[in-house]
């Protein structure tokens, strides 16, 4: 039980540090299309590490036997985290390469997408902690 714990705890922090990266890629990189390459390399390994945490977390929840408050709260929160990122790669993958106003719009619109989920992370975090 204690590994799968640690493996969720583990994947959770991964999952993290790709938000982190994502966000400073977006408020670093200037280039569109430079950008948009790294975020298409990264989503699969986003929804990867998305799917790991949900598949970890269920585990420990089955094999603990026990439906609690920061449960509920962590299965919502990782399927909006799922189509928070569908959502913010669809928007990126239409946007062509003349399109100047779309592409500014879509930075503005990353950053604060990729501090929501950050947020709802730490947010569910410390919840967790806290129940």
């Amino acid at each position: 039980m204690q590994s799968a714990v640690q493996t969720h705890v583990y994947t959770i922090y991964f999952f993290l540090a790709i938000m982190l990266f994502n966000l400073y890629s977006v408020t670093r990189e200037r280039n569109f299309i430079v950008l948009a390459k790294r975020l298409k390399f990264m989503t699969p390994l986003y929804h990867l590490t998305n799917a790991i945490v949900i598949y970890t977390g269920t585990i420990v929840a089955f094999y603990a036997q026990t439906f609690s408050f920061t449960i509920a709260l962590m299965i919502p929160a990782s399927i909006f985290l799922l189509v928070i990122e569908i959502k913010r790669f669809k928007k990126m993958r239409v946007i062509k390469h003349d399109q100047l106003q779309l592409q500014n719009d879509f930075f503005a619109y990353s950053r604060k997408i990729y501090t929501i989920e950050i947020s709802v992370i730490i947010a569910v975090y410390i919840i967790s902690k806290v129940f």
